[in-house]
């Protein structure tokens, strides 16, 4: 591995013009792709072969009215007014018939027609349903709704809109997010001391996610993407994107300055750290695959659209990277007597570096370090086993949207319930007669109204054949409450018996069943996603470090980083600690799949960081043979790197947690507190230590499966090493 790179580090260099412009002519393409097709979110979480989902998809040709999508228009009405005020009555019929000749509309019904009138007078519903479902809802046809409510404001009333129609359609990335970008600037510019050094990982990053993200805007036009697709991959493809390239200019630095001249000192960078890149890729490459073993589409395609940006930033790492390289030549080179010249050179003086002192502090009682780390860890992992999940609806958006307010009025003036009713849908078997299936409904409707968790049974819905119905039923909790949750459990116990009792098919659907089962899949599938995935990396780091007990550390590693962001999450996004430090509207359970997405992501990073810090350690270790110096020399090598690319992701990570969605809010906290707590506690305190206790048998491997395995010399022992020469002081050509 270590030879094939050094050949392509040094072809670039060499050919650097040829592969920039192959890198700009795919820019070139990507863009003008988005141009012609731009791009097309679908945030329906769906799950094929669900019975909620099976029930909605039968729907859909048999009762369409009972599937599209729909609006909700709240009114309400002054304090000391009431709502069916004769002057408050005409103006809201006038404008619900105004809203059913809008685009898409496929029937509009008044408040008074549907009895939707709280107790209190003062709230209406008028419900809006439409003739498509919600991904297919055109640009500008919610606005066009949205106009009838000039005339009822003018009257005096409060008009809000929210219901299914209004689930979030974009992410949009702020101006926050590149504070990020200007963090990790100033990082990279005192990690080298030069802000040319420091422009080479930013601008390759960029090059980087901006392929693969407009890429996959334009794949969204072929598969089903969620809005939060691109910014997952945008965020990950920034971090690692700038991380990537950070250690290969690093490592080319720190040659540049004993004296390697350029061409050799890219070719060997691309070799050692390059293969540390190629590996930590793989690592993150696999976690997000293995998304696919939870069977959710939507899930499946936000794994593999961020797989691909990561692919990209390792190509541009091994090919683009050392071709701008080459085009700045000699001028990378620290100058003599300068800052970045006694870092770089640290070893040779005797100085001793921040990371090497830190280094022998927690390896001098390792015990001590190791036993203080883990028991620091699980106590931030306390509140993990509290975590509870849903999956995003109108009561999670920002506070200042009309579909939060329309939520918000409706759970005050109706009841929590009426934002995610169910629907109870019944089918003829064959032979069935027509009247046979409306006794059936009315039998299942009684036992409806006495059932615990209902709080009413509204009136039913038939198809045209007769064939098909569906009893609509408003829960008396929320949406996302564990109540709701075992009402569904408890409607479908009964469903068997209702089955029975009428000859009639029957099943729970409805939005809310939908995002139950969805949750519940994520459940059920985390445990074999965790075990898929941390078996192919383990497998991956056994052929990487030819160890046993390395393998196994990094994941132990792993696990108790990643219970340590549960925690936390569940401190600050369901108990509200720090709420306000970072903007939380309301506390409640967090995103479904975001305990997937964060494994998956936390993983591939947090190994990362263990490839570039034990890879060095095995680097001097494979040419001294000394395990306890090896620790010491391999640690005070990645200690500076490792530390400037941590702070870096975890502050790209942390630039959206000002976002204003939810999903994206704690997604970014789960892992930018992940990020840190793995670098700096367990990458930089926990492994030097369990290494240094270990000493020799780190590196043990019984024979039998050494000879089996390949071996990949990450390290670079048969690359070329040339001696050091003097440098020329006269900058590479352009």
């Amino acid at each position: 591995m270590a030879t094939l790179l050094y050949r392509l580090g040094r072809m670039s260099f060499r050919r650097r013009r040829t592969v920039l412009a192959i890198w700009l002519m795919l820019v070139t393409a990507v863009g003008g792709g988005y141009l012609v097709f731009g791009h097309t979110f679908d945030n329906e979480f769906t799950i094929p072969g669900s019975e909620s989902q099976q029930a909605m998809d039968s729907l859909t040709g048999k009762l369409p009215a009972a599937t599209g999508a729909t609006a909700q228009i709240v009114f309400v009405a002054p304090e000391g007014r009431s709502i069916t005020d004769p002057a408050y009555v005409a103006v809201i019929k006038q404008a619900v018939a105004a809203a059913e000749d809008k685009p898409q509309v496929g029937a509009a019904i008044d408040p008074y027609t549907a009895q939707a009138i709280a107790p209190d007078e003062r709230t209406a519903i008028a419900q809006v349903r439409f003739t498509v479902l919600r991904p297919e809802i055109r640009d500008g046809t919610l606005d066009e709704l949205e106009t009838i409510a000039d005339p009822v404001r003018d009257a005096g009333l409060r008009v809000e809109f929210g219901g299914t129609a209004y689930g979030v359609t974009s992410v949009p990335v702020s101006g926050k997010e590149t504070a990020g970008l200007l963090i990790a600037l100033v990082v990279l510019v005192i990690t080298f001391g030069s802000l040319l050094a420091a422009g080479f990982p930013l601008l390759t990053a960029m090059i980087g996610v901006g392929i693969g993200l407009v890429s996959l805007m334009v794949i969204s036009n072929v598969v089903s993407l969620s809005s939060t697709a691109p910014t997952l991959a945008l965020m990950l493809g920034l971090a690692v994107g700038i991380d990537y390239a950070l250690f290969i200019v690093s490592r080319h630095r720190s040659q540049l300055a004993s004296g390697t001249p350029a061409e050799q000192s890219v070719a060997l960078a691309t070799a050692t750290a390059g293969s540390a890149v190629v590996f930590a890729g793989l690592t993150v490459i696999i976690a997000l695959c293995g998304l696919a073993v939870v069977r959710l589409p939507f899930l499946t395609v936000m794994g593999l659209g961020a797989a691909g940006t990561v692919v990209v930033a390792v190509l541009v790492a091994v090919t683009l990277l050392p071709a701008l390289l080459g085009f700045a030549g000699d001028r990378l080179r620290p100058k003599l007597g300068s800052r970045a010249a006694r870092q770089e050179l640290a070893e040779s003086t005797g100085a001793r570096s921040g990371g090497e002192r830190w280094v022998g502090l927690v390896t001098k009682h390792p015990q001590i370090t190791v036993l203080a780390g883990v028991v620091l860890l699980l106590a931030v992992a306390i509140p993990a086993p509290s975590l509870r999940l849903s999956l995003p609806d109108n009561g999670g958006a920002p506070e200042d949207t009309t579909q939060r307010q329309a939520y918000d009025l409706i759970s005050a003036a109706f009841g929590p319930g009426f934002n995610g009713p169910l629907a109870v849908v019944l089918d003829a078997r064959d032979g069935q007669p027509a009247a046979a299936l409306q006794q059936a409904v009315g039998v299942i409707a009684e036992d409806l109204n006495s059932t615990d968790g209902v709080l009413t049974v509204t009136q039913p819905q038939f198809s045209a054949s007769g064939a098909t119905a569906v009893i609509p039923l408003i829960p008396t909790t929320a949406p996302d409450s564990t109540e709701t949750k075992d009402l569904v459990e408890t409607l479908r116990g009964k469903s068997s018996g209702w089955e029975r009792a009428t000859g009639s098919e029957v099943a729970i659907t409805g939005e809310t069943a939908v995002q139950i089962d969805v949750s519940n899949r994520l459940a059920d599938s985390l445990i074999p996603f965790v075990a898929v995935v941390v078996g192919l990396a383990l497998l991956l780091l056994l052929i990487v470090f030819r160890s046993i007990v390395v393998p196994i550390k990094a994941t132990a590693g792993f696990l108790l980083s990643i219970v340590a962001s549960f925690g936390a999450v569940v401190a600050v996004f369901q108990w509200g600690w720090l709420a306000d430090l970072v903007r939380i509207d309301t506390t409640g359970p967090v995103i479904s799949f975001l305990p997937i997405i964060v494994i998956g992501v936390l993983f591939g990073l947090a190994m990362d960081y263990e490839v570039f810090v034990v890879s060095r350690i095995r680097e001097e270790y494979v040419h001294t043979g000394d395990a306890k110096r090896s620790v010491l020399v391999g640690t005070r090598h990645a200690s500076r790197v490792v530390t400037a690319a941590a702070l870096i992701m975890f502050a790209v990570f942390a630039s959206f947690i000002g976002s204003e969605d939810t999903v994206i809010k704690s997604m970014a906290f789960a892992l930018a507190f992940g990020i840190a707590v793995d670098a700096f506690l367990v990458r930089m305190t926990l492994v030097p230590a369990v290494m240094a206790l270990v000493g020799r048998g780190a590196w043990w491997l019984p024979g039998w499966l050494e000879r089996l395995l390949p071996n990949l010399d990450i390290e670079g022992q048969r690359v070329p090493r040339p001696a050091a020469e003097t440098a020329d002081p006269t900058p590479a050509l352009l």
